[in-house]
């Protein structure tokens, strides 16, 4: 089992991973304002379950990659911050777009929005950086079995995606409407975005070995 501070300071980064946009926030949004709230938290069924495949196919495999491999823990975290810096300048630099900014999509059946949900998740590189750079470093083999750890903390992950994204798509018309009327918002929201993924990121590299 995770202590507490350990668990703490995960759901703080999961939470904020799941506040700065990327493609399945950028999908439940424009599903929401398209399609309605109802496409919105369909498309999020997919996304939840994309999550699980993740967190259980990270799980087993963290256990033996980090046991077999000694250097793997290094490799994945300097790949991880690298590719955070790079969705930092996605946000911030010239032309970069907000999700929230209203984008047209056609109508999907409830089967094929679960459908994509699962599949934006899936090829998520940001998700695949969240499980495969970030968990890793807050399991401690002195705390006990490492795959409890991994689903341990894979369900906080979980949990508040799920809850945050679900707000949000609920939430998604308004908040559109709202920044649309307001370009500033837009900047400062896109800035917010990259300055979160860069610290991120420099927190990261910044890791010492465990």
């Amino acid at each position: 089992m995770p202590d507490t501070a350990n668990l703490l300071a995960f759901a703080l980064i999961a939470l904020g991973m799941v506040l700065t946009p990327g493609p399945n926030m950028v999908y439940l949004i424009s599903r929401s304002i398209c399609q309605g709230r109802t496409a919105g938290l369909i498309s999020l069924g997919g996304v939840a379950l994309g999550f699980v495949f993740y967190m259980m196919c990270a799980a087993l495999g963290i256990t033996a990659l980090l046991m077999a491999v000694p250097y793997a823990y290094d490799a994945l975290r300097i790949g991880g911050a690298l590719y955070l810096l790079y969705l930092a300048w996605q946000a911030v630099k010239p032309g970069g777009r907000s999700p929230f900014e209203v984008r047209d999509l056609p109508v999907d059946s409830p089967k094929k929005l679960f459908l994509m949900g699962f599949l934006t998740n899936l090829l998520n590189p940001k998700i695949a950086v969240m499980y495969l750079s970030l968990l890793p470093q807050f399991i401690k083999p002195e705390h006990g079995d490492v795959l409890t750890q991994s689903l341990m903390l894979g369900f906080t992950q979980i949990v508040i995606s799920v809850s945050v994204n679900a707000m949000i798509a609920m939430a998604a018309g308004s908040l559109a409407l709202f920044l649309g009327q307001r370009p500033t918002w837009l900047v400062l929201q896109r800035w917010l975005m990259g300055t979160v993924l860069a610290g991120l990121a420099v927190r990261m590299l910044a890791d010492s070995k465990r």
